[in-house]
């Protein structure tokens, strides 16, 4: 599975620690995320993840794109909600996410569910939606 994490800089701290927390489960996956939030997690969990951009220079972008090219199974995202309202980018993304079928978890709790229902086998069907998943990769050989 392909999953994709973004934190603002008020919600790294929890990511890190959920991180931290499913480890175990984590490392089972292709993980990215945007720049620092990729490094943070990195640093506190010694865990292989692809650093995009940073959030403001157009990682949020990339990680729209891999969603618009089902390239992205699970997106984690926790935004601080005590700015202005939701950006242009958190409407786009909450869009994409439901055109692709794409689980979106956007607090602790949601992320926990998304994240046990992965180690269970509840989302394997994206394998087959996802043009780079090992099923397809396979299937061309």
């Amino acid at each position: 599975m392909e999953i994709a994490l973004i934190a603002s800089d008020k919600k790294k701290e929890l990511m890190a620690q959920l991180c931290i927390a499913y480890c175990g489960i984590l490392s089972k996956h292709n993980l990215c995320a945007t720049g620092i939030t990729g490094k943070y997690i990195s640093d506190a969990t010694g865990l292989k993840i692809e650093r995009l951009l940073n959030g403001k220079q157009g990682g949020e972008e990339q990680i729209l794109s891999r969603i618009s090219y089902d390239e992205i199974d699970a997106l984690i995202c926790f935004r601080d909600h005590n700015k202005d309202g939701l950006k242009e980018i958190d409407t786009n993304l909450i869009r994409l996410c439901d055109i692709h079928n794409v689980p979106l978890a956007t607090n602790i709790a949601t992320a926990e569910i998304l994240i046990r229902s992965i180690d269970r086998g509840d989302l394997d069907w994206r394998e087959i939606v996802n043009p780079s998943s090992r099923f397809n990769r396979e299937k061309k050989k």
